[in-house]
């Protein structure tokens, strides 16, 4: 069986909510989890909470809301990638957020998205920040990311776009390939022009 094949078989009884899915699942996932959430959180500190429970946090989101149908796209292994990368990432955003609240005394505070905004738009844009994202959204960027993703006729292109969006830096990306640093900064920029003509002005 393939390696496709033995994810996807496990969505349908996922959605069931099969315990035992779920625990392959997580076996399946949980090293590239933690590996995303870690190279996200960076150098921060972890006091409350580290990688781990940023994995597991956004892995058992995504689980309830298999179950409760938030997920009708879940197709296959790129579908749930692409739908854990998000939750993942909002998930270790919203630790960093804490954190920083913690060094400033224990009180969450609003982020300032743009300098000298007056008329309280920051405060409202960094409560939608703060919030879990929205099963509707969590679909929209997963296919918008399959959209784009569809534009790059060479797998190596694939590839770096998903290892960008995964954190990994241009050197870690060289390594990878076994390429130049240089032919990724190419690529980079080939991936750029190409999506760039797709997303509106």
């Amino acid at each position: 069986m393939s390696a496709e094949g033995s994810i996807t078989r496990f969505l349908g009884p996922l959605r069931a909510g099969d315990e035992g899915a779920v625990q392959k699942l997580w076996e399946a996932y949980y090293e590239r989890l933690v590996s995303l959430a870690r190279k996200k959180l960076g150098s921060a500190p972890r006091r409350a909470a580290d990688e781990e429970d940023a994995a597991l946090s956004a892995f058992d989101n995504f689980c309830r809301g298999a179950v409760e149908g938030r997920f009708p796209r879940l197709l296959d292994r790129d579908d749930l990638w692409q739908i854990l990368l998000v939750l993942t990432v909002r998930k270790t955003a919203n630790l960093l957020k804490r954190e920083n609240a913690l060094k400033r005394g224990g009180r969450a505070q609003p982020i300032a998205l743009s300098a000298g905004n007056a008329n309280g738009d920051d405060t409202v844009l960094a409560e939608l920040i703060d919030r879990e994202p929205e099963p509707g959204v969590v679909v929209e960027v997963a296919e918008e990311c399959r959209r784009l993703l569809a534009k790059l006729d060479d797998p190596e292109l694939r590839a770096v776009a998903v290892w960008k969006m995964e954190g990994h830096t241009n050197e870690e990306i060289a390594v990878k390939l076994g390429r130049s640093l240089g032919s990724v900064e190419r690529k980079l920029r080939v991936i750029r022009t190409l999506w760039g003509q797709e997303l509106p002005p």
